[in-house]
C-alpha cells in the first residue's frame, strides 16, 4: 500500500487556519470544471485503496482511527473484573481471537441444526424450524424490526419487511448486468454446501438459487420501498394471516409461535410490502419443501460463516468480498473481532471511547453550529417564494420540534442480561442475537424511549430519524476533515455544517416531508405547495438521471432512488452557507491563506467527499445505494447553488455551468 493513503491532517490539525490542504489542490483541474477533482484529484491519482477495503477516503480514514481506539479499549477490557460489562466485551473479543478452538470445532456446532432441518417433514414443520433458527440469527423470509408507529408515534409496533435473498437486492436476480454475479453466486452456494459436508451440493445449490429467484420476483424494488405511504400498512395479526391466504395464514401463526415472542407483541404489525407476503404464501407449499429445506440450511451456513474455521471464512469472503465489492484481501482478524464486539456491545465500548476522545469543547462548538443551521433553515422557510403561509407555518412548527443529539447518548444501554463466555464464539454470537431480539420486542407496550441512539458514538456517520424528528451526530464524525474546533469557521460550515444541514434536510426531503414535527405520517401540505415541491424534486431527479460516473461510463445514477439524499445534500450545503453568514454576525468573511470565506467553504465541502472505489463496489453502490456517487454529491450540488458561480467566476463555457432557469432550489 502506498504511503499516500494519508488524507491529510489528523485530529491534531487545530493550527490549520483555513482548514484546506492547499498543496492538494490541482491547478490542472479548474474548480469551475470539476470541483471534486480540483480538490481530490491528486489524492485519487496517487492513492492505493488498502487491500482489505472496497473504498477509501475521508470517512474511512476516520473509521480506521476509531477502530484503533476501540481496539485499545477492548483489549484492556480482557483484564476487567469477572462478570463486569467490560469483561463481557473482553471475553467476546477473546472468543473471536481463539482460532485454535474455532478450527478444532469446525462444522460441529451446526450439525444439530442441519439434522433438525433434514427431519422437517412438511411446510408447517419448516416454518417452525425457521422461527427457532431466526431467534439464533439465521435469516428469514420476513425481517421483523421494532420502530415507533408512523400513524401514532407515541407507541412501538413490529414491522415486517421482505427478506429471503442472498444477493444485495431483487435486481441482482433479473438485471442482465449482474449475470456474471448470478453465475458466481450459484457456484458459491454449491461450494459452501459442499464444504458443510452435505450430499448432492449441486442440486441443493440450484434449488436455493431458483427459490431465491422466485422470492425476488415478489420483492418491491428499492425505489418503491422508499415510499413512506406505500410501505405503511398497519394490520391486526388476523389480517396478516388473511393476506397470506386462507390456507397459508396458519403457517404464519406457527412461525410466530416458534419465534416465541412476548405475548401480544405481534397483535398489530406494519406489513411494509403486502404483495410480497401474498407472493411468498404461494411458494409455501409441499412442491417447494425440498427447496425451502435447502434454503434454510443455506441461511444457517450464511449466518455462521464469518465465525467458523478459516476455510469457511475465506470462502464466504471470496464471494461477498471479492466478487461483490472487488476487495482483494480479508481484513485482519483483530479488525473483524472489533467489528463483532461493536455490533454486539457497541455502547459499552462507546462510553469509554467518548471519555477518551470527545472533548466538551467540541460538543459546545457543535451546539452552536446546530443552532445556526436551524436558524438558517428558519430564515429560509420564512422567505420561500414558492410556499404558501399555511404550509410555511407547519414547516416552521416541524423545525421548532427538531431534537439534535450530539456526541453520545444521555443514558447508556444495559447489557447486564447478556451472557458471554470466553471460549465459544458461535454461542456468543447467538447469545447476542437473542439478547437484541428480546431487547427490541421488549419495547412493545412501553413508552417511547426518545433517548435511544441507533448509532454508536464511535460511528463515522450521522442520521435523521423521521419518527423521532431528530438529528444525530456521533462523536467520531466530529473530527477533521468534517470538523476542527481550532480552524476557520468557513471550513467547518462547508463540511460538518453541510452534514448537519443535510440531516435536517431529510426532515424536508421527498419522504421526510410527509412526517410532521411529532413524527406522525400525515399530509401537512396544501395541494399547491405539494405540486410546487414535486416540480422541483422532479427537476432534481432528471438532473441526476443524466449523470454517468467517470468510473462507470454507460451506467447512470438512479435519480428516483437517490432523490432523498440529493435533496438533503442540496438543502444542507445551501443552508450551511447561510448559517456561516449568520455565524459571522454581519462581519465580512476574513481572507485566510489567500482564500476568501466562500472559497474555503466550497473547498472544504469537496474535501469532505474525498473517496476512491473499486469498480465492483462502484457498480454495487450505483445499483442499491440511495446516495449518489461522491463526485456528484460534490459537483452536481454546487451547480445548483448561485454563490458557487460568483465565488469561482463560473461562466457558460465551464463544465459545471448550469443555466439559471435549470438550477433547483428547494429549501
Amino acid at each position: 500500500m502506498a504511503s499516500s493513503t494519508q488524507t491529510g491532517p489528523s485530529t491534531e490539525s487545530s493550527g490549520l487556519g483555513a482548514g484546506i490542504e492547499l498543496d492538494e489542490l490541482d491547478p490542472a483541474i479548474r474548480p469551475q470544471d470539476d470541483l471534486f477533482r480540483h480538490v481530490n484529484g491528486k489524492w485519487i491519482a496517487r492513492t492505493e485503496i488498502p487491500s482489505d477495503k472496497a473504498r477509501y477516503g475521508s470517512f474511512y480514514v476516520l473509521a480506521e482511527e476509531a477502530e484503533k481506539a476501540v481496539r485499545e479499549i477492548i483489549e484492556e477490557s480482557q483484564n476487567a473484573g469477572s462478570g463486569t460489562e467490560a469483561r463481557k466485551v473482553g471475553d467476546l473479543y477473546a472468543s473471536f481471537l481463539d482460532e485454535a478452538r474455532i478450527e478444532a470445532r469446525g462444522w460441529t456446532a451446526l450439525a444439530p441444526d442441519f439434522e433438525a432441518i433434514a427431519a422437517v417433514d412438511g411446510i408447517p414443520a419448516f416454518v417452525r424450524e425457521l422461527g427457532r433458527l431466526e431467534r439464533l440469527g439465521s435469516g428469514g423470509f420476513l425481517q421483523a424490526f421494532v420502530d415507533n408507529d408512523p400513524g401514532d408515534p407515541e407507541r412501538y409496533l413490529v414491522f415486517l419487511e421482505q427478506g429471503g435473498l442472498g444477493l444485495p437486492d431483487e435486481s441482482y436476480y433479473r438485471d442482465e448486468k449482474f449475470a456474471e454475479i448470478r453465475t458466481a453466486y450459484r457456484s458459491h452456494l454449491e461450494r459452501m454446501i459442499d464444504m458443510a459436508g452435505l450430499p448432492d451440493p449441486a442440486t441443493r445449490a440450484q434449488r436455493v438459487f431458483d427459490l431465491e429467484t422466485a422470492i425476488a420476483s415478489h420483492h418491491w424494488d428499492n425505489v418503491k420501498t422508499r415510499d413512506s405511504q406505500a410501505t405503511y400498512n398497519p394490520m391486526h395479526w388476523a389480517e396478516v394471516e388473511a393476506l397470506a391466504g386462507a390456507d397459508r395464514g396458519g403457517l404464519l401463526a406457527g412461525w410466530l409461535e416458534a419465534l416465541d415472542v412476548p405475548a401480544g407483541s405481534f397483535a398489530e404489525v406494519v406489513v411494509r410490502e403486502p404483495s410480497y407476503l401474498e407472493g411468498l404464501a404461494v411458494l409455501l407449499d409441499d412442491a417447494h419443501l425440498d427447496a425451502w429445506k435447502d434454503w434454510l440450511t443455506w441461511q444457517v451456513i450464511r449466518a455462521s460463516a464469518s465465525y467458523l474455521h478459516a476455510e469457511v471464512v475465506q470462502a464466504n469472503f471470496d464471494f461477498y468480498g471479492k466478487t461483490l465489492t472487488g476487495t482483494p484481501e480479508l481484513r485482519a482478524r483483530w479488525k473483524r473481532g472489533v467489528s463483532v464486539v461493536e455490533g454486539a456491545m457497541g455502547e459499552a465500548v462507546g462510553r469509554i471511547y467518548v471519555e477518551r476522545h470527545f472533548s466538551p469543547a467540541a460538543k459546545t462548538a457543535m451546539d452552536e453550529l446546530v443552532a445556526n443551521l436551524v436558524a438558517a433553515y428558519r430564515q429560509s422557510i420564512q422567505t420561500l417564494e414558492w410556499m404558501t403561509p399555511e404550509t410555511r407555518e407547519r414547516a416552521l412548527d416541524k423545525l421548532s420540534k427538531f431534537t439534535p443529539k450530539i456526541g453520545y447518548p444521555v443514558k447508556w444501554r444495559d447489557y447486564s442480561a447478556l451472557t458471554i463466555v470466553p471460549d465459544d464464539l458461535l454461542a456468543n454470537v447467538r447469545a447476542t442475537t437473542e439478547f437484541e431480539f428480546q431487547r427490541e420486542l421488549g419495547k412493545i407496550g412501553k413508552p417511547i424511549d426518545r433517548d435511544e441512539w441507533f448509532m454508536t458514538p464511535q460511528t463515522i456517520n450521522a442520521y435523521y430519524n423521521p419518527g423521532f424528528n431528530e438529528i444525530v451526530f456521533p462523536a467520531a464524525i466530529l473530527q477533521y476533515p468534517f470538523f476542527d474546533e481550532g480552524r476557520d469557521a468557513a471550513a467547518n460550515y462547508g463540511a460538518i455544517g453541510a452534514v448537519i444541514g443535510h440531516e435536517i434536510g431529510h426532515g424536508f426531503d421527498d419522504q421526510g416531508s410527509q412526517y410532521d414535527g411529532d413524527g406522525r405520517l400525515t399530509d401537512w401540505w396544501t395541494a399547491a405547495d405539494k405540486q410546487a415541491f414535486e416540480k422541483r424534486t422532479a427537476s432534481l431527479i432528471a438532473q441526476y438521471d443524466a449523470l454517468e460516473p467517470a468510473q462507470l461510463p454507460g451506467h447512470h445514477v438512479k435519480g428516483d432512488l437517490t432523490i432523498g439524499e440529493n435533496i438533503g445534500d442540496l438543502g444542507g450545503l445551501g443552508i450551511a452557507w447561510k448559517a456561516y453568514l449568520l455565524a459571522l454576525g454581519g462581519n465580512e468573511p476574513p481572507e485566510v491563506d489567500g482564500l476568501s470565506g466562500a472559497e474555503r467553504f466550497f473547498l472544504s465541502w469537496a474535501q469532505a467527499w474525498q473517496v476512491k472505489l473499486r469498480d465492483e463496489e462502484a457498480l454495487r453502490l450505483l445499483s442499491i445505494d440511495p446516495h449518489s456517487p461522491n463526485e456528484f454529491r460534490c459537483n452536481q450540488i454546487v451547480r445548483n447553488i448561485d454563490v458557487f458561480y460568483s465565488t469561482f467566476n463560473v461562466s457558460p463555457s465551464d463544465a459545471l455551468w448550469l443555466d439559471p432557469e435549470d438550477r433547483v432550489t428547494i429549501w
